[in-house]
């Protein structure tokens, strides 16, 4: 995979890194939690003969800072404006997977008028719920007691599907890699900010863009019934459902994602 040259942006107190691949029509692609633009690579490169691709580390991951006190969705959000601004990007479709959807809905919120169509993969609408928000807060205190690789080892097998597992080390290696460049602050403050993100079901029913909802087919984490009940909640929007993946499906099954968003972006 090729190295891209970064750039370097001030956005609410941290600095936010973002590259950029190709070029035409600009499309944003937001990674999941704990890992970096690197997740989307080996689709941004698919996407590229045809599209600007727009790749931020989201806050607290990858080369970006987490600045002071969670990374809610808000600051986020504001980043993934400051990025579109300082990339002279007005309005465009935006991707996120997980944590990358769930700051796509606090965009929307916020700036709907620069969203031209969604794509929302491996994620839900729905918040934490009490004991998910208080597992995240114990994993916040516990990577800053004990260190992130425990933590780290944890999440392979909740978000890499077993045949991705068994049969591709290299993906497994490359995701702990990019999960390694946290710090245990970062961690603990993108999890709390995580924990006390607002609920978006009632957002659904305001998204008037193209959407497409994608997860994989051995996702458990959020899975095929949080992408149907999107589904029904998004008017006019579309699902499709990856084999032989989990919650990065995009890094797991890239040609096929790439297919599914090419499809989608050359509709629009």
């Amino acid at each position: 995979m090729q190295l891209l040259p970064s750039q370097r942006i001030k956005s609410g107190g941290a600095e936010i890194v973002y590259r950029s691949l190709g070029e035409g029509p600009a499309i944003v692609l937001l990674h999941p939690f704990p890992v970096d633009h690197e997740f989307w690579l080996p689709v941004a490169e698919r996407l590229a003969t045809r599209y600007r691709v727009v790749l931020p580390d989201l806050r607290g991951h990858g080369d970006s800072g987490i600045g002071e006190g969670p990374a809610t969705m808000e600051k986020h959000a504001a980043d993934i404006a400051r990025v579109m601004d300082a990339s002279e990007i007005g309005r465009a479709p935006l991707v996120g997977v997980s944590i990358g959807g769930y700051a796509l809905f606090e965009f929307w919120r916020n700036h709907r008028d620069r969203v031209a169509a969604l794509g929302l993969c491996n994620t839900k609408a729905g918040a934490d719920s009490p004991e998910a928000r208080a597992g995240r807060l114990q994993a916040a205190n516990d990577v800053l007691e004990r260190g992130t690789e425990p933590f780290f080892q944890s999440m392979i097998p909740k978000v890499l599907a077993k045949t991705t597992r068994e049969m591709r080390p290299d993906l497994v290696d490359g995701a702990l890699r990019m999960m390694r460049k946290m710090s245990p602050e970062d961690v603990a403050q993108v999890q709390r900010g995580m924990a006390v993100r607002p609920d978006s079901m009632e957002t659904l029913k305001t998204i008037d863009v193209p959407t497409l909802l994608v997860t994989g087919d051995e996702d458990a984490m959020t899975g095929v019934n949080e992408a149907e009940l999107m589904r029904r909640h998004i008017s006019g929007s579309q699902m499709r459902v990856i084999p032989k993946a989990s919650h990065y499906s995009p890094w797991e099954q890239p040609e096929e994602t790439a297919k599914l968003l090419r499809q989608f972006l050359d509709g629009l």
